[in-house]
């Protein structure tokens, strides 16, 4: 039992950090040109320097949901760890980490909407023949399974 709390306090630490990585750095789409490389994020469009992300088409408030659902994951997924923590220590024996759980299911959900939304409205859009999606991108996705299958274990898991 010692070693599955440790395994899903583990992984849920890595998804804290994946989820943190993936909605700070700047590589959710990769464009290859004949100017070098261009990698767009959340917040700046890179190249030899980073700049503000020129938006076309109304994706403006497109791109503040997903910024928001992302942040809003981040401090879901913290508030679970912390939760985690603390009913590890006050919980009596038998019960079950319903509130991490619950607190896991609703950053799951937001990584979900903020993804899709991302999904829908960003890729295939550019301007650009060779572009294809960064490792922010396949993070949260990762994180978004991560986050589901740890919601789930908390919601099934007994403290013994």
């Amino acid at each position: 039992m010692l070693v599955l709390l440790a395994g899903i306090f583990v992984v849920h630490i890595a998804t804290v950090i994946m989820l943190f990585v993936s909605t700070i750095a700047n590589v959710w789409m990769v464009d290859i040109t004949n100017f070098g490389t261009i990698s767009s994020g959340l917040w700046l469009q890179c190249n030899k320097t980073c700049d503000q992300l020129p938006l076309r088409g109304g994706n403006d408030a497109s791109l503040k949901a997903v910024q928001a659902f992302m942040i809003l994951s981040i401090i879901f997924s913290v508030i679970a760890l912390v939760m985690f923590i603390v009913q590890l220590f006050t919980l009596e024996k038998g019960k079950r980490f319903y509130i991490t759980g619950a607190i896991m299911l609703v950053c799951w959900m937001c990584i979900l909407i903020g993804a899709s939304i991302y999904t829908a409205r960003f890729t295939g859009k550019l301007s650009y023949a060779r572009s294809h999606h960064g490792y922010c991108f396949i993070l949260a996705w990762i994180c978004f399974c991560f986050s589901f299958i740890i919601s789930i274990l908390y919601l099934v898991l007994r403290k013994k």
